[in-house]
């Protein structure tokens, strides 16, 4: 299974009043192409940090960071840029929708941004399509849930065929049932289109459910990850096995047009 993102050796050190702080120490990762790598940690964890180094939008202060071939992280910023809008989308705990454009045109608008050539309506429809919303289209942020705000957040990141997929706490700030639908989407995406997906998250409940799983404590990889992942509490059981289809998740639906409410 070949590595679309690695790392090796990386460290992220920022100046501060009383000296310098580590935030990373020694990381050495790796996301499998077409699956979902999930890094866990408590909050200040270094998991975000993390997640920016490996997304083009930080530099490592030291070690390297590797995007297919490319050592991005000798990139200029310029070339990080680039990268970033052409290659790699981005789904955060707040979704950031912008308020006067309805669900089609938030997906629309970032296609412009990415400069796509082709169909952006027809794309962003297809988007909309794939997270369950297409009979949702035309209606504005604030007449969705939150969970079906995420969803168009989602489609929006994936728009521009990024061949990979942040998403930073992206069921954060939702409830049990809307959080696990948003994962359970995520796992649609990675069997059924092959999107690489990226994810942070501090929900224990969640861990198992990743084809690779990373734990992050203070700044440094958690080295006994695979004892703990079998020490894990039965809500991790039972929130994988919701999502892989032995219990029905409830809240808001992957099907067209349901999903109304929380």
């Amino acid at each position: 299974m070949m590595d679309i993102i690695r790392t090796e050796g990386v460290g992220r050190c920022f100046e501060t009043p009383a000296g310098p702080f580590w935030a990373l120490k020694g990381i050495d990762v790796g996301a499998p192409e077409g699956k979902l790598t999930i890094l866990r940690g408590r909050s200040g964890s270094g998991k975000t940090t993390l997640m920016n180094i490996l997304g083009a939008l930080d530099f490592p202060t030291e070690g390297k960071v590797w995007f297919g071939d490319r050592e991005i992280s000798a990139f200029s910023e310029a070339e990080q840029t680039r990268l970033r809008r052409e290659q790699i989308g981005f789904v955060f705990q707040s979704v950031a929708l912008i308020p006067m454009m309805n669900a089609l045109e938030n997906v629309e608008y970032a296609l412009r941004l990415a400069k796509y050539q082709g169909d952006r309506t027809a794309r962003a429809m297809e988007c909309l399509r794939l997270v369950g919303l297409s009979q949702r289209a035309d209606h504005m942020p604030q007449e969705l849930s939150g969970g079906e705000q995420q969803r168009v957040a989602i489609a929006r990141a994936i728009a521009h065929y990024p061949k990979v997929l942040f998403a930073d706490e992206p069921t954060g700030a939702l409830d049990t049932a809307s959080g696990l639908a948003v994962v359970k989407l995520f796992r649609e995406l990675t069997d059924q289109q092959g999107v690489t997906i990226i994810m942070t998250t501090h929900d224990p409940g969640i861990m198992e459910l990743g084809d690779r799983v990373y734990e992050l404590s203070d700044g440094r990889l958690v080295t006994d990850l695979d004892e703990g992942l079998e020490n894990e509490t039965e809500a991790g059981t039972d929130a994988a096995s919701a999502v892989q289809g032995g219990d029905p998740i409830q809240g808001d639906s992957l099907k067209e047009g349901d999903g109304h409410g929380e």
